[in-house]
């Protein structure tokens, strides 16, 4: 387990440097100014749970049955998270419908919420 979370880190890590280099440049001339800054926003916090789950695959101080509580936590908040931010901020050039993206987004935040605070509680009740 600890080398698939450490391979979905990596592809996650990988994936937000593209998707951050694109709308950095490709992205600049079609989408505005507060577009861009969601766009962004979805890269960062795609990026920061990348980090997060590298840091999971290495640590040994939760088990692997609580890594890989975190571990799903963490990628379906990420897909829901930055992945709805991706389509609602690019929906004029997808045709995306944001109404039914639109409520994805915090769902998404929810679990990211989550998986810190269930690492914060199994750390928290370690003896």
């Amino acid at each position: 387990m600890e080398k698939k979370i450490l391979l979905v880190a990596c592809t996650l890590g990988f994936l937000a440097i593209i998707f951050g280099a694109f709308g950095a440049h490709a992205l600049k001339k079609t989408l505005t100014i507060e577009q861009l800054n969601s766009f962004e926003t979805g890269v960062k916090y795609q990026m920061y749970h990348a980090l997060f789950l590298l840091f999971i695959g290495v640590t040994q101080i939760i088990t692997l049955k609580e890594k890989t509580v975190v571990f799903y936590l963490t990628l379906t908040g990420v897909l829901l998270f930055s992945g709805s931010i991706y389509a609602l901020t690019t929906n004029g050039l997808t045709g995306i419908k944001s109404k039914l993206i639109g409520p994805i987004t915090p769902i998404g935040g929810l679990l990211l919420i989550l998986s810190w605070g269930y690492l914060f509680y199994v750390i928290l009740t370690k003896k």
